[in-house]
């Protein structure tokens, strides 16, 4: 096959929604399964990276992360899409923050992005196609209460990380985005939160109904595929109006 011809059957195969493969962290909880759905309807073949995943990720393990990565590329042979849906949610305001506290929200919510990123994102450049997307918080530009510090500055945190690598990235055809959910009464959120601070939260939104994990779903498979090409760098907030930027 010519050089040419080798080139042309490169970038057909990187233009088929029906080639790729994505990952997606925290892919067996609400957001993320619905996330993984999303992929999967749209003709991804999705790897789920989580605790509860098969197998299992410890993903403030650095070794186990750098490995889950190491796994997707051998068992797939190729990763076009890194979505990053993981998030622990450990509450602490200033004065009760400890150094682990701190360092495992940082681990699971930032640091294990950039591992992955750094394994996956060569592949993507070679094959001139690449798609990540971190889910944020809409609670970066709102904070709701102060034991939520670490939370909310580690998904402040990728949101630069996701401009700066959209700047790096961009001449190889790697788009880098966010997608900021609003209060979403997933199982998770609806334990840890009052029925009440739902209700002042909808009355606040521009958009009067309860937000769902396929909002966000909808938003990162669509800055997944083709439509979304000159979209990067960029934060989509699927919060119903609550925050507008």
């Amino acid at each position: 096959m010519s050089a040419e011809n080798s080139e042309t059957a490169e970038a057909s195969e990187a233009g088929s929604t029906a080639t790729r493969v994505a990952a997606v962290t925290g892919g067996a909880g609400a957001i993320g399964s619905a996330i993984v759905s999303a992929l999967r309807a749209a003709g991804h073949s999705v790897a789920v990276l989580d605790r509860a995943g098969d197998p299992p990720v410890d993903l403030a393990q650095h070794a186990a992360v750098t490995q889950a990565a190491a796994d997707v590329l051998e068992r797939e042979g190729r990763c076009d899409v890194l979505v990053h849906a993981a998030a622990a949610f450990d509450r602490a305001a200033l004065p009760d923050l400890t150094p682990d506290g701190w360092r495992k929200m940082q681990a699971v919510n930032v640091e294990s992005a950039l591992w992955l990123a750094q394994a996956l994102v060569p592949g993507m450049a070679q094959r001139r196609f690449g798609r990540i997307v971190f889910i944020v918080s809409d609670t970066v530009w709102e904070p709701p209460a102060a034991d939520l510090l670490a939370y909310v500055a580690s998904k402040a945190t990728l949101v630069g990380i996701a401009r700066t690598l959209a700047r790096s990235l961009g001449r190889d055809g790697i788009t880098v985005n966010c997608v900021a959910p609003g209060l979403t009464p997933t199982p998770g959120a609806i334990a840890d939160t009052p029925p009440e601070v739902f209700d002042h939260v909808r009355a606040r939104q521009a958009i009067d109904r309860a937000l769902a994990p396929e909002d966000v779903a909808a938003a990162v498979a669509f800055l997944a595929g083709d439509a979304a090409s000159a979209i990067t760098g960029q934060t989509v907030c699927t919060n119903g109006g609550l925050v507008l930027r």
